[in-house]
């Protein structure tokens, strides 16, 4: 078991930068820790030590000798990951090379009404607890996002679970008895693109979430970008349309009113034949049953996620006046469909871009066709490394003191 007590914050920063990049060299370990060459060897070589890094064979040459390349040891290190959205949970265990290596336990909820949600998501975390043969210290946080306004400082989802009496954060690792981290899911969809996806490689990228809602994360200069309070990015609730529809929010005319999932799940009840026969109240299995239809050719499925993707269309093509971004990516739940959101989005900024702004940015579909939120979740753990090894030294401390 690896020792958290040797982990300085320079080791931590390795640690980090190859999860995100295997099998790099010395010299560009340096480069995106902006440490000396001097001192990332030898904290890589306490991190070989201490069973977290290990030699994964040698790089190109520009000239003398190879350089050795650096990857993580899949099994020192493990994170639990769950990706929350209104009506279905996804949990798995991710080893420290971001690797699902259990089954993925999926369970339905209704957020807007079940009190009970977390205390749902608890049970499904100790059991993947429980039967996982890993050693459990070796499980080092739990990684959880969800939809909704969170105060990430404070633990709190602003939007949901606002009769708990303390930060839902906190709670959660009392119970789990690790730490654990929250996030929004919007957020940790854009991490995964920024670290995983077309962010590797370009630094303004706006990544719509198209889900039950419509959310965004920002990646502005390579970084994720969330505001002066941590908010930023609910697209969901920008007022677009006159349309008399009152939202969940309260507000009437909201982007999702017309956009969402549970939009388009809706009408398929009332507007698909296929589906009138499908004897289901579960608005996940219409949806998919719509993604389905809708690869398969539907004309009727096809026409009404083409109806969500120009309004859909029409409120990115504010966002390219106001952010400038090169690329905007669909991700989220909404990306199952695949194809069929280009050519309806694009013919709304088409129509509603100024040409120059236009011709700097696209839409695409992201690269991470699945499991981007789960991924990204992880990932997130990953970035609070620091924060996840000194709580769980305070725990240890605690259980010393009991």
């Amino acid at each position: 078991m690896p020792d958290f007590k040797l982990l300085s914050a320079s080791s931590i920063a390795i640690i980090k930068a190859i999860y995100f990049n295997p099998d790099s060299t010395c010299l560009e370990i340096s480069k995106q820790v902006e440490n000396s060459i001097p001192n990332v060897t030898k904290n890589i070589n306490d991190l070989i030590r201490n069973g977290i890094v290990y030699e994964n064979g040698y790089g190109d040459s520009r000239g003398g000798r190879k350089p050795l390349l650096y990857s993580l040891v899949a099994d020192s290190l493990y994170i639990i990951s769950v990706a929350m959205n209104q009506f279905n949970v996804q949990a798995a265990i991710m080893d420290i090379t971001g690797s699902i290596i259990s089954d993925i336990i999926q369970f339905d909820i209704d957020i807007y009404k079940d009190v009970n949600t977390l205390e749902l998501v608890i049970e499904q975390v100790l059991h993947l607890f429980g039967v996982s043969p890993i050693e459990k210290n070796k499980i080092m946080a739990v990684g959880i996002s969800m939809p909704g306004v969170i105060d990430i400082e404070k633990g709190v989802n602003k939007s949901y679970f606002k009769n708990n009496s303390k930060n839902i954060r906190d709670m959660l690792s009392e119970r789990i008895g690790i730490p654990v981290f929250i996030d929004n899911d919007s957020a940790a969809i854009a991490l995964a693109e920024l670290k995983l996806g077309l962010g590797r490689t370009i630094k303004e990228i706006m990544v719509v979430n198209i889900g039950w809602g419509i959310g965004l994360g920002m990646i502005v200069n390579g970084k994720i970008f969330r505001g002066s309070t941590g908010y930023a990015g609910e697209f969901s609730h920008i007022p677009l349309f006159k349309n008399g529809k009152v939202c969940r929010c309260g507000k009437v005319g909201c982007l999702e009113t017309e956009t969402s999932l549970i939009i388009i799940a809706n009408k398929a009840r009332a507007e698909i034949a296929e589906l009138q026969a499908l004897n289901t109240g579960n608005i996940l299995e219409i949806i998919n049953a719509v993604f389905a239809l809708a690869r398969e050719g539907s004309p009727a499925a096809i026409k009404l996620i083409t109806e969500a993707g120009y309004h859909l269309g029409q409120a990115i093509a504010i966002l390219i006046h106001i952010m400038n971004p090169q690329v905007v990516v669909l991700s989220g739940k909404g990306r199952e469909a695949g194809r069929v959101w280009l050519a309806p989005i694009e013919q709304a900024i088409n129509e509603l871009c100024i040409p120059t702004l236009l011709n700097e940015s696209g839409v695409v579909l992201s690269p991470i066709e699945k499991f981007a939120q789960l991924k990204g979740t992880a990932g997130m753990v990953i970035e609070n490394l620091d924060d996840v090894l000194l709580k769980n030294e305070m725990n240890k401390k605690q259980l010393t003191h009991h």
